[in-house]
């Protein structure tokens, strides 16, 4: 736990009662890192540490194993590589020690930066005139060149279309949510067409489905030049 000292320099995230009793509190400069992990049935629990950052982003460093080099997983991600069984549900599924119980995220203060950030896009662009709407959006896999669907109608499943998009790598087997490979059939180009635009089933882009920048998909914590472009341009 965190001693009092640093309760203190974290009490602009977090009050100090809120933390007091969670396992493996480190507090940073931006951030609070806390003891997190995923149980599954079949490899027992994968321990990691969540950080989150009062942008509302959340960083998962996973120490399942020695070896394990995976770091700034999303916790989407996280809930895939630690082979549970129900994917999709990583509020419910990726949980923290207070006071020596496994606590899900989303009975936590854990969150409220998260939650706080998808309101406030939501409210940015209805106020711009309309709800936010993001189509969904088509990545390329590396090895067989099938494409794989990416819904992003919250800022969870944009940040994860958002890397799948900068990994010049990226493969089947990456995706997030269901466990797939090269060999499951790509969708039909009839199915395709439907992109979840709120207009048209059937558009292909339009001013209602596809954006251009908004607080929903671009992030302060990335450094490519679009997101830092907008974060630039929001801050002047």
């Amino acid at each position: 736990m965190a001693n009092e000292g640093e309760m203190q320099c974290g009490s602009m995230l977090f009050k100090q009662e809120e933390l007091q009793e969670m396992s493996g509190v480190n507090v940073g400069g931006d951030y609070v890192e806390v003891m997190c992990g995923c149980t599954s049935h079949r490899y027992g629990d994968a321990v990691a540490r969540l950080r989150v950052f009062p942008s509302g982003d959340l960083e998962i460093t996973c120490e399942c194993t020695p070896g394990c080099d995976e770091d700034k997983l999303t916790p989407a991600a996280f809930e895939k590589h630690s082979g549970r069984e129900t994917a999709r549900k990583w509020k419910n599924n990726v949980w923290v020690i207070i006071g020596g119980e496994k606590v899900p995220l989303s009975k936590t203060v854990l969150l409220k930066y998260y939650n706080e950030a998808s309101k406030k896009c939501s409210r940015s662009n209805k106020s711009q005139g309309g709800k936010v709407s993001h189509r969904d959006e088509f990545v390329g896999c590396n090895e067989c060149g099938k494409d794989r669907r990416f819904r992003l109608r919250s800022r969870e499943e944009c940040r994860v279309h958002h890397n799948a998009m900068a990994d010049s790598n990226w493969k089947c087997s990456d995706f997030p949510y269901d466990k797939i490979t090269c060999e499951e059939e790509e969708e039909r180009g009839s199915r395709k067409v439907y992109r979840g635009c709120t207009r048209s089933p059937t558009c292909k882009g339009c001013t209602s489905c596809v954006c251009f920048g908004c607080e929903l998909c671009r992030f302060s914590d990335c450094t490519c030049q679009t997101c830092v472009d907008f974060t630039s341009n929001v801050k002047a």
